[in-house]
């Protein structure tokens, strides 16, 4: 399996299903630090359907250019459902899109918990005027290995969207 392939032949094709479809994406990263991103710009022509990516690593950084709430910081962590939620809808809120993938985990080798072990990743997508989705992964490997494997689940989360 070369997960590099994968990523680019399958942000290949979100790319010609954002054209094809006439769909803006845009992407909110923290643990991935625009690794999403810079996969769909790799596509020669993403500026057709690319918008733009938040690189929003810090929680101060989530709250600035995404509008996520310090409540849902304080109550749930960074790394938690309503936070990717929040994540997916104020980069749809900050942005000229029409699809968003947001992604936030703990890649490790540090930081992880017994309730939140190192690979535990949420990813959410808002689409349009439908309702704000999201997915919980617990990725094995190095901090390389789980930050490529968000980046390939999440552009495989975003074709689903597309394609539902």
């Amino acid at each position: 399996m070369n997960i590099a392939q994968d990523i680019t032949t399958l942000s290949t094709e979100v790319i010609d299903l954002c054209r094809a479809k006439g769909i803006k994406i845009t992407t909110a990263e923290s643990c991935t630090g625009g690794m999403i991103i810079a996969a769909l710009t790799d596509i020669a022509g993403s500026s057709d359907v690319v918008d733009r990516g938040f690189i929003t690593y810090s929680n101060e950084a989530k709250c600035e250019m995404l509008g996520v709430r310090i409540e849902a910081l304080s109550m749930h962590g960074a790394v938690s459902s309503p936070v990717a939620t929040a994540m997916a809808e104020g980069a749809m809120k900050n942005s000229n899109a029409e699809l968003t993938i947001s992604v936030t985990g703990i890649a490790g080798p540090g930081g992880g918990t017994f309730e939140k072990p190192v690979g535990t990743v949420y990813i959410a997508t808002a689409y349009e005027s439908d309702r704000t989705l999201y997915q919980k992964h617990f990725f094995n490997g190095d901090r390389t290995s789980i930050r490529q494997q968000t980046v390939l689940a999440a552009i495989h989360y975003l074709k689903a969207r597309i394609t539902s």
